[in-house]
């Protein structure tokens, strides 16, 4: 089972590593990847309702849990955009879905970009979390080509317990996450 050997392989190697890389006084102290939070924004969706059941349905089949539907928190005029549309979907993912997901996006979605040569190093935020942009939901492969309507971005956003961007950095590392140098 890949799950739990991902699982086993945080809790021994990467913590070991962690360890002699930023001398933790106490195994607590080694930061940990909390959530992962896949949000898909839909601004077509205002005019045409099964656009976002379609964002959502993908949503779905790449996590593997239920999506949620954000609505827009102000009206914007020039968008044609008022308070509590349905603008977008999320997911947040936890414990072993969010392993299994980490994975998957390592290992077999985001090789099948095209001319990947890695993810950008520089998008932490300050407090240890990462974002990353997708351009289009058919990197996974639980997407079919056929039945998709259309290309779609989303954004993945990994939370860490990390203090500093240096020590969420080498968490990703650690956990395979192609950097370009």
């Amino acid at each position: 089972m890949a799950l739990s050997r991902l699982k086993e392989h945080y809790q021994n190697e990467i913590i070991e590593a962690m360890n002699k890389k930023f001398g933790y006084k106490n195994i607590m102290e080694v930061p940990k990847l909390e959530k992962v939070v896949i949000n898909m924004g839909v601004g077509e969706a205002k005019d045409n309702a099964k656009i976002l059941e379609s964002a959502v349905a993908d949503l779905e089949k790449i996590t593997g849990q239920k999506a949620v539907i954000c609505k827009a928190k102000k009206s914007v005029a020039n968008f044609k955009l008022r308070e509590g549309m349905p603008i977008g979907c999320k997911v947040t993912l936890r414990g072993e879905k969010m392993y299994e997901f980490v994975d998957r996006l390592i290992n077999l979605a985001l090789p099948r970009v095209r001319d990947f040569r890695g993810v950008n190093p520089n998008a932490f935020d300050g407090r240890g979390n990462y974002a990353l942009g997708i351009k289009e939901q058919l990197i996974f492969p639980e997407i079919e080509y056929d039945k998709i309507d259309k290309v779609r971005g989303m954004d993945i956003i990994f939370v860490t317990t990390a203090r500093t961007d240096e020590e969420a950095r080498e968490l990703l590392t650690q956990f395979n996450m192609p950097f370009t140098k």
